[in-house]
């Protein structure tokens, strides 16, 4: 079982941040699934993905195409995972049930800090992960730079 890790964001938006955390993702050769929570924003997400720099491509598709099985990253808005992911990332509060983390290498929640709503949701989400004994690590951009701010070996802590 891996670990799960929760990234506060306070001055770069999630559409900054997950490029860099999918980068370091792929680089450690896993497949990752990024779930979110409307469609809408996944196919945003798509076309912000692609719009990338070259040098920073990152192979991706979303949930529904043929070829869903071979992507490197695939965006969802359900439980599926059919490309055999190592990392699930969840943005935009999507769920995240503590009994589909056993077989990953990570789990990343990534949540706006500026929105008291997620903030809540990602508090719930780490009380569940940690209570279900996943190690669990909060990372907060607050200083300008990632810096990780608690750490919890599962089990409630």
């Amino acid at each position: 079982m891996g670990n799960a890790l929760f990234y506060h964001l306070t001055r770069s938006p999630m559409e900054a941040t997950l490029p860099m955390l999918l980068t370091r993702s792929l680089e450690a050769g896993w497949h990752v699934v990024v779930r979110g929570v409307d469609r809408g924003r996944m196919d945003w997400l798509d076309q912000k993905l692609w719009a990338g720099p070259e040098e920073g491509f990152l192979p991706h598709g979303l949930v529904g195409g043929k070829h869903d099985a071979a992507q490197p990253v695939l965006l969802t808005t359900g439980p599926e995972m059919p490309n055999a992911a190592q990392c699930l990332m969840s943005v935009d509060g999507a769920a995240v049930d503590p009994a589909e983390c056993a077989p990953l290498e990570r789990v990343c929640v990534i949540f706006d800090g500026n929105d008291p709503a997620a903030v809540e949701t990602a508090r719930d989400q780490w009380k569940a992960l940690t209570g279900a004994g996943i190690p669990a690590q909060y990372w907060s951009e607050e200083s300008g730079r990632w810096q990780k701010k608690a750490e919890s070996g599962g089990a409630g802590g």
